[in-house]
């Protein structure tokens, strides 16, 4: 055998053993051959409101920089119903394939701690995918309340027990939830829960002074303050918020009380590790832009990127918590 004919058939042999071991590490790494893949079409992004509200606000920011970003486009699509559970359960019904995805708030929660039928399991039947944002709310009360600080409504309520009486868009609501933890946490703090079909018809009462004091999103509540509609009393962060830095923390007059809202994106259950993780990537570069935090705070929200476990914690926390504070406060749905 000569020479030249020795060289190239080793060659080969190192050829062949480059390209299986190239090959084993491509099965053994499924995550960065997906990864490559993925998505190699449009990704619909459901909205279980209408359109003009905070989740379809958030869904439809995120998801045009997603498409810029994943090469594909993103495309919102309004399924509204059944207080956001009809276009949720459509999602954890669909493939787990990263292609159908969901937009939901932290009312997801809530609704599973009242309601006796969900048509699906916020913890077992979606996948976490990524936080879009949080938001504390603020609490807010009419102008002839005897209150401007946050002890001073706790004063107030506690030195007449059942002559006030909050708000709330309906039993069962965030903020119905909101105003019961605080109760919860102050003893003697009897004051009476006025349900409303809708925001709209419960800020209206609190102005006109059928109703003392609601607890509500900026957006919501913060336009009537500064026209001198309403005086807001706090805020439901633990420490001062940008969203309205000059508002006290409720925590000053009830040590450790703090109620976020939250916004965020999941998957049905059983998406892949890799999938799961390349969408994360996509939202936390989309949290990262200036433009998209400066908007986000517009609409009384602060940007939170976070990994997909971490969200999936804050997620059982609050079913849990919910459920129990539904027991113990007897929180039923309408």
């Amino acid at each position: 055998m000569s020479i030249s004919h020795c060289r190239a058939r080793r060659r080969l042999v190192a050829l062949a053993a480059t390209t299986t071991v190239a090959t084993l590490a491509g099965l053994a790494s499924p995550g960065l051959m997906a990864q490559g893949a993925f998505p190699s079409k449009a990704i619909t992004m459901v909205v279980p409101y209408p359109p003009g509200g905070s989740n379809d606000v958030f869904a439809r920011q995120v998801a045009k920089e997603m498409g810029d970003l994943l090469k594909q486009a993103v495309i919102v699509d309004n399924r509204p119903g059944a207080s956001g559970n009809t276009g949720t359960a459509s999602v954890a019904k669909a493939a787990a394939d990263g292609y159908t995805l969901v937009a939901v708030s932290s009312s997801m929660t809530t609704n599973a701690a009242v309601q006796a039928k969900m048509p699906f399991d916020p913890v077992k039947d979606l996948a976490p995918v990524a936080m879009f944002a949080k938001g504390p709310l603020v609490v807010a009360v009419n102008n002839e309340f005897p209150a401007r600080t946050p002890q001073d409504l706790v004063r107030a309520i506690k030195a007449s027990p059942g002559q006030f009486n909050y708000a709330t868009s309906g039993t069962g609501s965030i903020n119905h939830f909101a105003t019961e933890m605080m109760r919860s946490m102050v003893p003697g703090m009897d004051i009476m829960h006025v349900p409303y079909k809708g925001q709209g018809p419960a800020v209206t009462d609190v102005i006109g002074n059928q109703v003392q004091m609601l607890v509500s999103s900026g957006p919501s509540i913060l336009p009537m303050v500064r026209n001198g509609k309403l005086r807001a009393i706090g805020i439901t962060s633990l420490k001062p918020s940008p969203i309205a830095p000059d508002l006290t923390p409720m925590a000053t007059a009830i040590p450790g009380y703090e109620f976020d809202l939250w916004w965020g994106l999941l998957a049905p259950a059983g998406t892949p590790a890799d999938i799961v993780d390349r969408l994360n990537q996509a939202v936390n570069q989309v949290l990262a832009k200036p433009t998209i935090q400066a908007s986000f705070l517009r609409e009384g929200a602060i940007a939170n990127p976070v990994t997909p476990q971490q969200f999936a914690q804050v997620i059982r926390s609050d079913v849990a918590r919910w459920k129990q504070l539904a027991k113990d406060r007897n929180i039923q749905a309408d």
